[in-house]
């Protein structure tokens, strides 16, 4: 095996550098990865420009690096349900599987939380990588590397869905046309909406989403207030949604989000924003308007990988750019300013669709 573990490490605000680390060494529940395809997510942007995202705190240099896919190389003793030369996606973050949360099946909210890029914990965004083997999801032949990574995005849509309680004959209202936001849409197609709308400041995005198969699309005007885009919403659709799921998580998408929403419905907030917010309260109980939170996912990744594997999705239509490790600065500079169009942009530790046994 190669000495070399170029890892993308980030050492502080706008100080991303590549250096080596040295080679993990496995614990007997764990699988060595060489690392394929890791897709750049807004988190690991922020952490970029704020070195924090609420209270994750970076303190101290962090690999970069959560959404992602490899080979194993290597196999802990107890390891039964992987060999080495196995295709797998990464769930980032795996908790102590001992307290009462973890007990309860909410394992995303256990404490002991370990995962990728939140400090003070590496990421993956390296050649090699250690992580449990209970964790690494075996992809099927026809599933790219990249559709590996993509997971963890869908992941989060799966879930978001979920908490909405999105089902046959749903009206849902999404709220931000980023990533999160178009996975989340094709989430809640696949689960029966039968209308979907889906909001934006930058028609680019609204128009990917409408090729993804929005019943509609908005572009919202940043002057206008919550309750005139409330109104909008209202006119476009043919009734008032029943579930809203926010993927912006700014002050003004979650207040939408609750007006917008039919009495009875329910809102879901996946973005998040400012630690303190206001929100229009009396309006919400006063209609029994349910608000949800979403913290990553939770049982959710073999969901994911199922609705990729059966055709359900199709997820390699968000990937907008490809670069090489050795690229990961101009990588970050595409999806942080979203030049060329970018929604996913995918940095390849090993030169594309060398694990891909069909071609991306």
């Amino acid at each position: 095996m190669t000495k070399d573990n170029l890892a993308a490490v980030l050492h502080g605000i706008e100080d991303l550098r590549l250096e080596q680390r040295p080679i993990p060494t496995i614990s007997d529940d764990e699988v060595l990865i060489s690392m394929d395809t890791v897709g750049i997510c807004g988190t690991d942007v922020h952490y970029l420009t704020h070195g924090r995202i609420g209270h994750f705190v970076m303190t101290k240099p962090m690999v970069i690096g959560h959404e992602s896919a490899g080979v194993v190389v290597k196999v802990g003793s107890k390891v039964r349900t992987l060999d080495v030369g196995d295709r797998v996606a990464i769930e980032p973050g795996y908790p102590c599987a001992k307290c009462v949360l973890c007990k309860e099946g909410k394992y995303n909210l256990c404490p002991a939380m370990v995962c990728c890029a939140t400090p003070p914990y590496d990421g993956n965004l390296t050649r090699y990588f250690k992580h449990p083997a209970n964790f690494c999801f075996k992809l099927p032949d026809h599933v790219t590397m990249e559709e590996g990574a993509l997971l963890e995005p869908l992941s989060v849509g799966v879930h978001a869905c979920r908490r909405a309680s999105v089902g046959l004959g749903s009206k849902v209202l999404i709220l931000g046309a980023g990533p999160i936001g178009l996975v989340t849409l094709l989430v809640a197609q696949s689960m029966g909406a039968t209308e979907t709308c889906i909001t934006d400041l930058v028609q680019s995005r609204l128009d990917v989403a409408k090729k993804l198969g929005a019943s509609h699309t908005l572009l919202l005007n940043r002057t206008d207030t919550a309750e005139q885009m409330q109104q909008r919403i209202h006119d476009i659709m043919t009734e008032e949604p029943d579930r809203a799921i926010d993927c912006c998580g700014a002050e003004i998408s979650t207040r939408v989000a609750i007006f917008a929403t039919r009495s009875g419905g329910i809102v879901v907030v996946v973005g998040m924003g400012a630690p303190d917010v206001k929100l229009p309260l009396f309006d919400a109980l006063a209609r029994e308007v349910d608000i949800r939170g979403v913290f990553r996912y939770c049982n959710d990744y073999s969901r994911a990988l199922a609705l990729v594997a059966k055709g359900k999705v199709n997820i390699k239509q968000l990937v907008t750019h490809h670069f090489d490790m050795k690229e990961t600065a101009k990588a970050f500079e595409t999806s942080r300013f979203g030049l060329g169009g970018a929604i996913k942009v995918m940095i390849h530790v090993q030169p594309r669709n060398t694990n891909n046994p069909v071609k991306f």
